[in-house]
């Protein structure tokens, strides 16, 4: 019987991002499903849930029953809290470019503040420049063109108050840090970051370093993994 596997999206992506992931895995070992996050894409009808929380189990409720779960960058987020949730419904766990929150409550506060920010642009700036500004900054500088153009295609499918809606409930900023209860977690991890991605890569070092017989694997390329190497996250999952 074929081995389920959920892949949640990073922010501002849709279900799409996985296309080059999908087309990779053999379909006669796995069933994969790739998820829209409450905000994105064809959930953007729907009014998101208040917290992380509520994203994770939006996303279970549309699960199958027991699947290898796989997040990337605020997907990861959503499937930490979803692994913390329902650990006896995920039989492993890939997080991608992702982070298990920000500890220090000014620098929470801080990254908050920036989301408010953000969600405000997104539902008052047009949307084509509010992509232009998200692809520009620092965390996807160095990725190829073509990265690029894929993510702002994927980007396109949303709908910006949606986003802002999203952004508004599971920012980061908004995210309770779950460090401390990263040893709860049981079942087999991969934790993943790219080579040129160093404060994902630290993150994911230390990440790795408090989950239960998790390893780390770096991969060459930058933040947005899925786009830029669905080939080695394909094998990943495999």
């Amino acid at each position: 019987m074929p081995e389920s596997i959920v892949l949640l999206h990073g922010f501002g992506g849709t279900h799409r991002a996985w296309d080059g992931v999908l087309a990779r895995l053999d379909p006669g070992r796995y069933l994969p499903v790739a998820l829209d996050l409450p905000g994105h894409g064809g959930q953007a009808d729907r009014e998101p849930p208040a917290t992380l929380e509520g994203f994770a189990e939006d996303v279970l409720a549309r699960a199958p029953e027991r699947f290898t779960l796989c997040g990337y960058s605020m997907g990861g987020r959503v499937a930490l809290a979803l692994a913390l949730a329902a650990p006896e419904r995920v039989s492993r766990l890939v997080l991608v470019s992702t982070t298990a929150g920000i500890e220090d409550d000014a620098e929470r506060e801080r990254r908050r503040a920036a989301d408010r920010v953000l969600a405000d642009e997104l539902e008052t700036v047009p949307f084509e420049d509010f992509i232009e500004s998200w692809r520009t900054q620092p965390l996807f500088a160095d990725e190829p063109p073509e990265v690029g153009a894929l993510a702002r295609a994927d980007q396109r499918r949303n709908r910006p108050d949606a986003l802002a809606a999203a952004l508004r409930s599971a920012g980061t900023g908004r995210m309770e840090p779950l460090w401390d209860r990263l040893g709860e977690l049981t079942m087999p991890v991969t934790v993943v970051a790219g080579e040129r991605d160093a404060k994902f890569r630290a993150l994911g070092g230390r990440m790795a370093g408090l989950l239960r017989g998790a390893r780390l694997v770096i991969v060459s390329g930058g933040h947005n993994l899925p786009l830029e190497r669905p080939g080695e996250i394909a094998e990943l999952l495999d």
